[in-house]
């Protein structure tokens, strides 16, 4: 079956699927988007998903032309379309078409798309053998420009230290705050380990509040793992016992080596591991 995108209340072809030129999503990222997991045919923590897509909207005083339920119900129905059993879901708002300039209230016609599609993971090499990082030079957003929490279109602070991390041999870039403090990665949330404990950075270190380092933090103290949000720094990772990043894409991964320097033992830690087959058996309850 061919891949079949949703925009606008349409169903099109990959071939077909097109927007304007002048919509304001291409021409200056003014728009919003989420990234959602399929697991046997149903969308992993949808609801929570759509509503960091809504808060997201509003604070960028984007409108979404349907409530919630009607949304989901159609993402839904676009798995189905698709024939999806497991697989990626991209939702993107936008602001809508309009003249060359800034001005959002000359723009029209806002921009819904599903797009569902296959995933692209990690190679089972690193989940085996754990990710060495590198720290960016390039920040996190500073929180009185755009709040890191909205999940916006414009990702080039991420896609320049996702470059950094490349040429230094790395998949994975670790990017620190406006105060030096550690944030998140590219595309990823961060933990430490420390005498049994999780530690994960707070919302206000300018990281995003991602659904799946939510999900982390619940399964571990469920099962007797306190876990924590606290600022770290680099040094916190260094002395650290195990690290590991949590994603939508990369669910639950190990982390080995920070700027060429060993975590713990140097192998992917046992309290690592356990997070990872709790979220599998989650994920796929």
């Amino acid at each position: 079956m061919s891949q079949q995108v949703y925009i606008n209340g349409r169903y099109y072809s990959r071939e077909d699927a097109k927007i304007s030129v002048y919509d304001h999503g291409l021409i200056y990222g003014d728009g919003v988007f989420e990234g959602l997991r399929i697991y046997g045919g149903i969308v992993f923590r949808l609801r929570e998903h759509m509503q960091r897509l809504y808060e997201s909207a509003l604070a960028l005083q984007i409108p979404i032309s349907m409530p919630i339920e009607i949304f989901e119900a159609e993402v839904k129905e676009a798995v189905r379309r698709n024939e999806a059993h497991d697989g990626y879901i991209r939702l993107i708002i936008t602001r809508g078409t309009g003249p060359l300039g800034l001005d959002p209230y000359k723009c029209c016609d806002s921009q819904t798309i599903i797009i569902v599609d296959a995933i692209a993971i990690y190679p089972k090499e690193y989940y085996d053998n754990g990710l060495e990082l590198v720290t960016a030079s390039t920040i996190r957003n500073h929180p009185a420009a755009l709040s890191p929490r909205i999940k916006s279109l414009n990702y080039l602070n991420n896609i320049l230290a996702k470059i950094e991390g490349l040429r230094a041999g790395c998949i994975e870039t670790l990017m620190l705050n406006h105060k030096g403090e550690v944030a998140e990665c590219t595309g990823d949330n961060l933990f430490i380990v420390k005498s049994q404990n999780l530690f994960t950075p707070p919302t206000d270190a300018g990281i995003l509040a991602g659904i799946t380092r939510s999900v982390v933090m619940q399964l571990a103290v469920s099962h007797g793992m306190p876990s924590h949000e606290r600022t770290l720094t680099r040094h916190d990772i260094y002395v650290a016992e195990e690290c590991f990043l949590t994603g939508t894409a990369a669910e639950v991964i190990g982390v080995t080596k920070l700027d060429g320097r060993l975590i713990g033992d140097g192998q992917v830690g046992p309290i690592t591991r356990k997070l990872m087959k709790l979220f599998a058996e989650e994920a796929r309850r």
